[in-house]
């Protein structure tokens, strides 16, 4: 198992009470599978991706990755873990204006310790499997937005995570680039072995999931995958 939460409780202030953002919620994401989480907004789709990203320290529960408890990490080591082996997709692609398709990637991996060479041979090698072999000179507005989502998510694979966690990757598009980066993203979990957690509003990207949650006022239920 890549990714576990188990009994999660999040809770957040809220005047002089707390609200209940996340309640004793358990999932496990094995390698290679793709979780789709859905739930109406505000229901705590947010908040799980959070607490799994290590971003936000639950209440309750502990976080487990690649059998590692993150409970007591520092914020050092949690920053650590997180450059190592958890890629973060985030609703807007963010990418630097100045930099290239593969610059915005080479940048992750001279992060990381890696030579230019190698950071520039990994950046090419990704953007090869999300199909903009032929784009990585071109800068974010020489990009169509679902050309600047496929370097987004090259980006998040770049020091080869072993979780993939996807925000809405599809609000900013139409229906044919929202599936064709959904496709994309079920490609490259198999193909890269990640557990993913994926949180979408739109119910047609189910099909694609080995597994589908659905979070509601805070509390977690698996449903039958839709194939």
């Amino acid at each position: 198992m890549s990714l576990g939460l188990t009994d999660i409780t999040l809770t957040y202030p809220d005047g002089p009470t707390r609200l209940t953002a996340l309640d004793q919620v358990t999932l496990e994401v094995p390698k290679g599978s793709l979780t789709v989480v859905v739930g109406p907004s505000g229901s705590g789709k947010s908040s799980l991706l959070a607490v799994a990203a290590t971003l936000v320290t639950p209440d309750v529960g502990s976080v487990t990755v690649d059998g590692t408890s993150t409970t007591g990490m520092t914020r050092r080591e949690l920053a650590e873990l997180r450059r190592h082996s958890i890629g973060i997709v985030f609703q807007q692609p963010n990418l630097l204006p100045s930099l290239t398709a593969a610059e915005q990637l080479q940048v992750m991996a001279r992060i990381d310790g890696r030579s230019p060479a190698e950071a520039r041979t990994r950046a090419l090698e990704l953007l090869d499997s999300v199909g903009l072999a032929d784009q990585a000179r071109r800068r974010p507005q020489q990009l169509s937005g679902g050309q600047r989502q496929r370097v987004n998510i090259a980006r998040a694979l770049m020091n080869d995570p072993t979780i993939l966690l996807v925000d809405e990757p599809t609000s900013a598009l139409d229906h044919e680039r929202g599936a064709a980066v959904i496709d994309l993203i079920t490609r490259l979990t198999h193909q890269q072995a990640t557990a993913t957690v994926l949180v979408t509003h739109d119910r047609t990207h189910l099909t694609a999931a080995d597994r589908i949650a659905e979070v509601h006022d805070g509390k977690l239920t698996l449903l039958a995958a839709a194939h």
